[in-house]
């Protein structure tokens, strides 16, 4: 008599995953997912019913906010790019926090890292870049920064003079960066800050926020970290402002122009809080867009 085992209840696969991109090898990474209560007027220009229907026809809780969180890796002949750091160790209570166990299942160290290139200074994004101990997460790494977010975030009378709710970003920014300040270069909007590896000006979600582009031979693709808080809604909604925003009118206008671009070019885009693997194209879609994801195994 067959005896049949119990499903297990717990546990997933490692969240890596790989896709060629011309001559480098890219590895997208997971660092979690957090479902939360979705705050009242989380969408400043359309009501909480018209939302929570664009999350239930998304396959999403409709009066939840569901978070997925994804970094994304490059191997190239000179080193290893790491973009965007998750939550890092203490994100882990928040359901975010494994970049580190997924970078070790692909095969990568911290200490592998070369450059860590980052979009924007919200926590999700630079909370990573150290340990819980307050040691240098990748302690041979140089991080590129936006020089804009650092002129913004770094200011201390800004952060003074910031409301209540804003001063625990600036506090952040000064607690992950005064003991790395050596290891960091600043990098403009337009700058190729790697070869192969060209930022864009995404501003709006924050000032500085950058896309990084990433060329190699006649492969392309476009780490376009938050200028969606999920591309399965505000793809189809491009015109919608999140709280999170903090110039929405921007904020919208850069959603629309990189969308667009991506469309008309085909161009394979890597977004940081998409479905993991979070890599794929946008169509056309009437006013909007579809996120469509690449196919596994692809390339």
């Amino acid at each position: 008599m067959t005896t049949l085992q119990r499903p297990r209840a717990a546990g997933q696969a490692p969240g890596f995953y790989r896709f060629k991109l011309g001559a480098y090898e890219a590895i997208a990474l997971h660092d979690g997912v957090a479902v939360r209560e979705r705050p009242a007027g989380f969408v400043r220009n359309a009501s909480d019913a018209e939302v929570g229907e664009a999350y239930a026809a998304a396959g999403m809780a409709r009066d939840k906010l569901t978070l997925t969180y994804n970094a994304l890796a490059i191997r190239t002949a000179g080193g290893t790019v790491l973009i965007d750091t998750g939550l890092g160790e203490g994100g882990l209570a928040n359901g975010a926090g494994q970049i580190d166990a997924n970078l070790a299942a692909a095969g990568l160290s911290r200490a592998a890292i070369s450059t860590v290139i980052i979009s924007h200074f919200h926590s999700d994004h630079i909370a990573g870049l150290l340990r819980a101990d307050g040691r240098a997460a990748f302690p041979n790494a140089e991080i590129l920064v936006p020089e804009k977010e650092w002129a913004f975030w770094r200011d201390e009378a800004r952060m003074n003079a910031a409301p209540d709710w804003m001063k625990p970003h600036f506090a952040l920014a000064k607690r992950i960066f005064d003991p790395l300040a050596t290891s960091v270069r600043r990098y403009g909007w337009g700058e190729e800050v790697l070869p192969g590896f060209t930022s864009v000006k995404a501003g709006g979600h924050t000032p500085g926020m950058a896309a990084i582009e990433i060329v190699s031979g006649d492969s392309a693709t476009m780490f376009v970290a938050d200028i969606t808080n999920n591309p399965l809604v505000f793809a189809r909604h491009p015109d919608w402002q999140a709280l999170f925003d903090l110039d929405p009118e921007e904020a919208t206008a850069t959603r629309k122009a990189l969308l667009d671009r991506a469309a008309a070019d085909k161009l394979r885009l890597s977004f940081f809080h998409a479905p993991f693997p979070a890599t794929g194209y946008v169509i056309k879609a009437g006013a909007g867009y579809e996120y469509v994801p690449a196919l596994w195994g692809a390339g």
